[in-house]
């Protein structure tokens, strides 16, 4: 009677290893990848294309989709906000600059990239999967879905972009900034002949 017991546990154990050892591979590759952005980016887009390619012909799973948009909304939403937030918690740590004499601090994102490509990657392709099952087909008037992801885009944008302007930051990284000093001016002639 143990042997039956052991047996049954050494395979819960063997499967556990498996388990963890795909993980650690699984995560071995995710973190190759990540200095790799515009790799990474590139495949994420080739795989909202399928997965458009895949709702245009198959005319239907609107309301996945529509999850799918909300989704990405939210995401780009956490992308483009600061780790603290001035309007909500003022802090004693690192906050963003607000008078043109404030210390400059870098930009901290409450979602940082890696983790926002990993989560739109994962978003499409658990839609893509979805897509495969009639069961997430539900039949909707997809231009009244359409309609209302437009305006709830529209306004979302302008509130966080009104949000930007009033706490002076740019959620983009524009690469270092190079300065070459004072310039001469142009109205008098050079001393040096070239």
């Amino acid at each position: 009677m143990e042997g039956v017991g052991g047996d049954g546990s050494s395979a819960a154990s063997a499967l556990n290893q498996r388990r963890l050892e795909l993980s650690k591979l699984f995560q071995y590759y995710l973190d190759k990848t990540t200095p790799h952005a515009t790799y990474r980016w590139i495949g994420t887009f080739v795989l909202a294309l399928l997965y458009a390619l895949r709702v245009y012909y198959v005319h239907g799973f609107y309301v996945v989709t529509y999850g799918l948009g909300i989704y990405v909304l939210n995401l780009l939403i956490g992308f483009l906000s600061p780790l603290v937030d001035p309007e909500l918690e003022p802090s004693d740590g690192p906050m963003l600059p607000t008078k043109g004499s404030d210390e400059f601090k870098p930009f901290i994102r409450r979602l940082p990239e890696f983790k926002f490509w990993y989560a739109i990657t994962k978003a499409f392709c658990v839609a893509f999967v979805m897509t495969f099952f009639s069961l997430f087909d539900v039949p909707v008037f997809w231009p009244i879905l359409l309609c209302y992801w437009i305006v709830l885009f529209v306004l979302t944008m302008r509130r966080q972009i009104t949000h930007m302007i009033k706490y002076r930051y740019v959620p983009f990284n524009l690469g270092k900034q190079k300065y070459s000093g004072k310039r001469p001016s142009t109205s008098g002639s050079s001393p040096r002949a070239d």
